[in-house]
């Protein structure tokens, strides 16, 4: 027989219980908690100078000898399809977003096709963003001999972890070939652009590289699966494929910020002449943008290019952004959105002559919690290329003007601050 508490215990009891929910809530919190860098760098060499700053302070080296070829849109997806056709001994495959469809089928079959062969095949899928894998695709690639691995999937041991997902792209072919950058395995990334279509940037990497690219993907296999692997199908010498000076920024240090936060912020304030930024999902901190408005103040010209609300996959995230327009057109920052697709590459370009391309939106999500992979290159040619797709989607998009701005509706005005209120949640 339950004999009910005594009115005095009832009330410890609800009080304990209140407590701990608060200390849970807490640890929780501060799982990922550090301390921001301060946006003042004062240095008066020139960025082409300071890559070795900008590895060191994202907690990488500079790499020399390397080879880039720049894969736009469904270009991509063509020439990675067919390296993984060339894999002798290894595939290592790391994504964030993987849906069925025609897109799927044909990298099922390529990455199925080589594990028959005997190359070890590895694939670590987001578990949220790759949900539609967990399941009959995954089964057809594990009876093939492949390693399938979702990353974080909802569980106890990962309840301080729930939101933080892996947001990387990177494919390695036999330790020598990788490529980086913003492409989903989603049968819109290989639709010509338009209506429901989207465009998009990654890298194929040749030369020593490749080395810091594979441990990226060894960071997150062996934190998943406790798996380590070593040894020339992985880790093989690499002789020099070209004159590229590259630095990769992944790691998450605790009790420091994100490398690849701290890449992006640095150059903001080293910067002499120009930033210009392609990015899907645009949400400054603050800080940021007072950052911007002073590199403008010191004449250098900011523009950020990004997708309209009608074009983004996601129109909260968007409007999130817009909460921050009226400061950064203040500021001096020149914004562009452009209608026509998705555009999704994550690009900035610093003074013509530097580049990060990588999978890291310039939000907080990516820049805090995400797990990034943001490659740091000094090259004019590249600089070059990159600037050039700015400009040609440029033309297209609508610029954003503050007096016309500050006209907006009240409802979208509600629907901007509503966003940003949880900005780091989507």
């Amino acid at each position: 027989m339950n004999l009910p508490l005594p009115e005095s215990w009832a009330a410890i009891f609800a009080l304990l219980s209140g407590a701990l929910v608060v200390v849970l809530g807490l640890v929780l919190w501060s799982v990922r908690r550090h301390t921001d860098p301060v946006l003042r760098v004062s240095c008066d060499q020139p960025i082409d100078e300071l890559v070795p700053s900008l590895a060191g302070l994202s907690l990488a080296t500079p790499i020399a000898g390397n080879a880039v070829e720049l894969l736009e849109n469904a270009a991509f997806f063509d020439a990675m399809l067919a390296a993984i056709g060339t894999a002798r001994r290894t595939v290592h495959f790391e994504t964030f977003l993987w849906k069925d469809g025609a897109l799927s089928r044909r990298l099922t079959a390529a990455l199925a096709e080589r594990a028959r062969a005997g190359v070890a095949v590895r694939v670590l899928l987001d578990a949220i963003g790759s949900k539609q894998v967990r399941g009959p695709i995954a089964e057809q690639l594990r009876a093939a001999g492949c390693r399938v691995e979702f990353f974080h999937k909802r569980s106890l041991r990962h309840l301080g972890m729930i939101n933080d997902r892996t947001h990387r792209k990177m494919v390695i072919i036999d330790g020598r070939e990788a490529f980086v950058g913003g492409h989903c395995i989603v049968d819109h990334w290989a639709q010509e652009i338009g209506p429901g279509g989207v465009t998009d940037i990654s890298l194929r990497l040749r030369g020593p590289i490749v080395h810091a690219v594979q441990a990226a993907f060894s960071e997150n296999w062996m934190g998943h699966t406790g798996e380590l692997f070593a040894g020339d199908a992985v880790f093989p010498p690499l002789a020099p494929a070209g004159d590229l000076i590259i630095h990769a920024a992944f790691v998450k240090p605790e009790g420091s910020a994100p490398a690849v936060k701290v890449l992006h912020h640095t150059v903001i304030c080293l910067a002499k002449k120009r930033i210009w930024i392609q990015n899907p999902y645009f949400i400054p901190e603050p800080a940021t943008i007072v950052a911007f408005g002073e590199a403008v103040a010191r004449g250098v010209d900011v523009r950020v290019l990004m997708p309209t609300t009608g074009s983004s996959d996601n129109a909260m995230v968007q409007h999130a952004g817009h909460r921050n327009f009226d400061r950064l057109l203040q500021a001096g920052v020149r914004l562009f959105e452009y209608p026509n697709a998705l555009l999704h590459q994550k690009v900035m370009t610093v003074d013509g002559v530097w580049s990060a391309v990588g999978s890291s939106n310039f939000d907080d999500r990516s820049f805090e919690t995400n797990d990034e992979i943001t490659l740091g290159l000094l090259d004019r040619g590249l600089a070059g290329q990159l600037d050039s797709i700015f400009e040609r989607y440029a033309a297209d998009a609508i610029e954003v003007k503050l007096d016309q701005w500050r006209r907006r509706g009240a409802w979208h005005k509600l629907k901007d601050y509503a966003a940003y209120s949880i900005n780091e949640l989507l």
